[in-house]
């Protein structure tokens, strides 16, 4: 599986959320320079995560995006759900029915997918952020986080 755009775009937004003192609003322009992405764009997979209640906006002049929880309890599968990306590893196949080769290779890919899913259900925004954090110490890296 391979992220699009869209769902790097959205994983590397929630991970720079993830990083604000007490994970108080910032900016879409301040995300998009920090994490080098196009701010209207950006806009709009905040607003899809909005909808469904991974982030918050706050309004004012110190307001912007906020994470809706604690990264702990934000999987990689909810965001990349948030905004439309799909794991469907078969579109619409049915198996020959004939064929019992079919029918195993049917029955694996379906097995992968379920497995796959729970894996990205499994992994948390905290979990991605740690991961991050301990690459870039094993580089000799600051760990100024940018994805």
């Amino acid at each position: 599986m391979k992220l699009t755009t869209r769902g790097h775009y959205s994983v590397k937004a929630l991970l720079d959320l993830s990083l604000q003192p007490g994970f108080g609003p910032t900016s879409v322009r301040a995300i998009a320079q920090r994490q080098d992405l196009p701010a209207p764009y950006l806009e709009k997979l905040l607003i899809e995560m909005r909808r469904a209640g991974l982030v918050q906006s706050v309004r004012g002049a110190q307001g912007g995006y906020q994470l809706a929880r604690p990264p702990a309890q934000i999987s990689l599968g909810q965001i990349l759900e948030a905004v439309g990306e799909s794991i469907e590893p078969l579109s619409k196949h049915a198996p020959d029915e004939s064929q019992a080769e079919d029918w195993v290779t049917f029955t694996l890919w379906n097995r992968l997918h379920q497995k796959l899913k729970e894996a990205l259900y499994s992994i948390s925004l905290e979990d991605l952020y740690y991961d991050a954090r301990s690459w870039q110490a094993a580089q000799g890296q600051e760990t100024s986080f940018v994805v």
